[in-house]
């Protein structure tokens, strides 16, 4: 499951792709609403850098598209491939390992219970945070899905391990800004589906969406074995 090109690796892919697709139509329909401002901004940004996130995932479909690295990434990269997050540094490191990994452990203590615990207490944090574009997710989801992290962790040995932590991530980001920014639930800014009855139809179509993303990173993975069997 956590192998390189796995069902673990194509669900992270396949969350990444979908919440960068949620925040681009979000951004936009916000933008067409008659609000180009600093948060309709930030979530197109986040948008962006959630799909470059998604792409480099997949190292572009370098592999995909069985294309050859450069020059560059064959030297560079720890891994021979084309992206950015395995470029080495020092003798032994990358910048996923050894910058990455340490800043998405302190972004995501931050904004999953640092910032939630501070915006009980005080309402202007989340106004603060909201104004960027950024949501805060419910403090209960995020504790869910840190234990999960944990876990993965702790019940697991496999060099690749950390996989299962990013794939948690990447579902948990999906699922929490669908909710925020198109049903609203813990977000001051107007939802895109404002109506109630509305939603709780999506709510339980994003559901059935999200079964299907399991179930197509399943196949994915399965295809790529196959890929793998023949050509060894």
């Amino acid at each position: 499951m956590v192998t390189e090109d796995g069902l673990v690796e194509w669900m992270q892919f396949l969350s990444f792709a979908m919440t960068a697709g949620l925040l681009l139509f979000a951004g936009v329909e916000r933008w067409k609403r008659g609000k180009l401002d600093l948060t309709t901004l930030g979530i197109l940004g986040l948008g962006l850098v959630v799909a470059a996130a998604a792409m480099e995932e997949v190292s572009w479909f370098q592999r995909v598209l069985n294309v050859q690295s450069s020059e560059f990434f064959a030297q560079n990269n720890r891994q021979g491939e084309t992206n950015l997050h395995n470029l080495a540094i020092g003798s032994s490191g990358s910048i996923h390992k050894t910058i990455m990994l340490k800043l998405i452990l302190l972004v995501g203590l931050t904004h999953n219970v640092v910032l939630p615990l501070l915006a009980r207490s005080r309402p202007a944090v989340r106004n603060f945070v909201e104004k960027f574009g950024v949501y805060l997710p419910p403090l209960p989801v995020a504790l869910v899905y840190l234990v999960l992290v944990a876990l993965s962790h702790v019940l697991i040995e496999h060099p690749r391990k950390g996989e299962l932590g990013e794939m948690f991530g990447a579902v948990h980001y999906m699922s929490t800004a669908f909710a925020a920014y198109f049903l609203g639930h813990g977000y001051g800014q107007p939802a895109v589906f404002q109506q109630p009855g509305e939603s709780r139809l999506l709510d339980k179509l994003f559901s059935c969406l999200m079964l299907f993303l399991l179930l197509t990173a399943w196949l994915l993975a399965a295809g790529t074995g196959v890929e793998k069997y023949l050509a060894s």
